[in-house]
């Protein structure tokens, strides 16, 4: 199927809160409504018990289909026009975001950041990008895992097999030959069946694909950053030895809904997870505010039931030893101190100018309890234009990718300055980059590699750049982390460990960075407006560009754990 790049992080955009519960296996496709119906996620108030939820969410005309009822979240259908408002006004919820099909709307072929290089018209430095010891042939292009001494990490602690990593995302190439022999099946899940008006016709029966298939790419790019294999073929990961798990949370469109993030979130969290990684934001709104003036009364209903939804499921997965990994967003912005924003809702209406409070406002889920934020930094370790920042948010900084890196030398405006990763074949088939024989089109060598093993068996990479590139360094970190100081877990099998000792690790370790001099950074020539300035508050050991500091593979797993 047909669709292009979710953005990362905050470049990514995906509709209202769709529906759904967790389910033992392999999640079920949306219930079908009938022409009259309309389906929503109910959220309940804090403290309302399921029986006395459904009763509530039937006097205001719906009728509940599955539930999520450990975080209070519902999948409603009715045919009553006033039914959110009717859930507004009932004491027991908190509000009803609705699903509204808008048409046939893909996503815009090339993501504005993640595909800058691209979209811009890009070249090769034609140099190898990185140095150190290099397990896999292109391991010399990924300069990421020497700035973070991954490279050195892994003579030390490579990962187990016993760690899982969560990649909530649009989905993990699980056949990929440089993934497969991480990718689990049966853990897997899929949480989010393809919406024929964002994702275009469904490609198998139920609309709920393979856990195995990524339609975007995204998640596969990420997924290869946390853990490729380390076996002597393409390229190895930050962490090339432990478990992946794709938790597909997104539209193949690059949507990612409400009540698939919380499902997800849920599921990490019982199935005894070590590790999520989150490079997205929960749409239609960039930002959730509880009573914003520019919305509906309606409107702030729904954003109220997805902040609290989206903390429950947070704090539900947290609890469950899950360590929450987050991408900081591409929106070029202090989340200390947000612009006005004038992209939502992104989904189901019309985008409005709307003015953001940053006390009554938030960036779910980087912005929800317990999830550490990640930077993006450029091979000369300055922070991307592209990426958010400040001290309210950040946690650490890590290699994501910068096009425009280096200006006045070489290396400025080329493909190595972003992020090699993995990437299914069809997709990049769907793009044009690669032929239906396999071969790469002219024009695109630049951008994309391809390594076949001797028995004919051959992988596809491309580069790409954004926070979301970043927060898989970190993710992988953590994994390495678990890796050697985790403990059996007896309970549900695998290693397990605090997540507030895997975060303090991270912190403890990263390799501090202080602010640039001068403090505000311009972009000018880089090609920016002055809206893009970015001022780094703080010292060395903390600052708004670096948080803790740039994330150290190495030290997180030769420093011995503090008690």
């Amino acid at each position: 199927m047909s669709r292009r790049f979710t953005a990362g992080a905050v470049a990514t955009a995906t509709a209202l809160a769709l529906l759904g519960a967790v389910p033992a296996g392999p999640a079920m496709a949306a219930p079908d409504a009938s022409a009259d119906s309309t389906e929503f996620t109910v959220v309940a108030e804090e403290g309302t018990s399921t029986v006395a939820a459904v009763a509530a969410i039937e006097a205001a005309g719906g009728t509940v289909v599955d539930s999520t009822a450990s975080v209070g979240m519902f999948q409603v259908v009715s045919d009553q026009a006033d039914f959110a408002a009717r859930v507004a006004e009932a004491a027991e919820l908190l509000g009803a975001a609705e699903k509204r099909a808008i048409g046939y709307a893909p996503r815009a072929r090339f993501d504005a950041v993640e595909q800058e290089h691209r979209i811009v018209g890009g070249r090769s430095a034609g140099a190898a990008g990185a140095r150190g010891t290099a397990m896999d042939p292109l391991d010399t292009k990924l300069w990421g895992l020497t700035m973070m001494r991954a490279d050195q990490s892994r003579s030390v602690e490579p990962g187990d097999r016993r760690v899982s990593v969560g990649v909530l995302d649009t989905g993990i190439d699980g056949q990929h030959p440089d993934l497969a022999a991480n990718f689990s099946y049966s853990l897997s899940r899929n949480f989010a069946p393809d919406i024929e008006d964002i994702d275009g016709p469904c490609e198998v029966a139920g609309c709920l694909d393979p856990v195995d298939r990524d339609d975007s790419g995204h998640g596969t790019h990420v997924a290869g950053t946390i853990a490729a294999a380390a076996d002597g073929f393409g390229l190895s990961g930050v962490a090339p030895k432990v478990t992946l798990v794709a938790l597909k949370g997104g539209q193949d469109s690059g949507y990612f809904f409400l009540d698939s993030v919380v499902n997800a979130l849920v599921y990490a969290g019982d199935a005894g997870l070590d590790v999520v990684n989150m490079s997205f934001y929960v749409d239609p709104w960039l930002y959730n505010c509880l009573n914003n003036p520019a919305d509906s009364a309606e409107e702030q209903a729904s954003q109220r039931a997805t902040i609290v939804a989206m903390n429950r499921a947070l704090r539900y997965a947290h609890r469950r030893d899950v360590t929450l990994i987050g991408s900081l967003g591409n929106n070029h912005e202090d989340l200390g101190a947000p612009r006005d924003d004038a992209s939502s809702p992104n989904y189901g209406g019309t985008p409005r100018l709307r003015p953001i409070d940053n006390a009554t406002c938030w960036d779910l889920p980087v912005e929800g309890p317990h999830v550490i934020g990640v930077s993006a930094l450029g091979p000369s370790k300055a922070k991307a234009d592209y990426s958010n920042y400040g001290t309210e948010q950040i946690s650490v900084a890590a290699p994501g990718g910068w096009f425009r890196d280096g200006f006045g030398t070489p290396t400025h405006r080329t493909y190595d300055n972003t992020i090699l990763s993995a990437y299914p074949l069809h997709v990049l088939q769907e793009e044009g980059a690669v032929d239906a024989d396999g071969n790469i089109v002219p024009g695109a060598e630049a951008f994309v590699a391809k390594e076949c093993t001797s028995a004919g068996v051959c992988a596809y990479y491309t580069y790409l750049q954004g926070t979301s590139m970043a927060s898989p360094h970190v993710s992988g970190v953590a994994a390495l982390i678990v890796s050697k100081y985790g403990k059996p877990d007896r309970r549900r099998g695998g290693l397990t460990m605090d997540p507030n000792k895997v975060e303090a690790q991270l912190y403890r370790t990263a390799a501090k960075q202080a602010c640039p001099e001068p403090r505000l950074v311009s972009y000018a020539n880089e090609g920016r407006s002055p809206e893009w300035d970015a001022y780094c508050v703080g010292g060395s050991g903390f600052n708004g560009f670096y948080g803790f500091g740039i994330v150290d593979a190495y030290a997180a797993v030769t420093t011995p754990m503090r008690r």
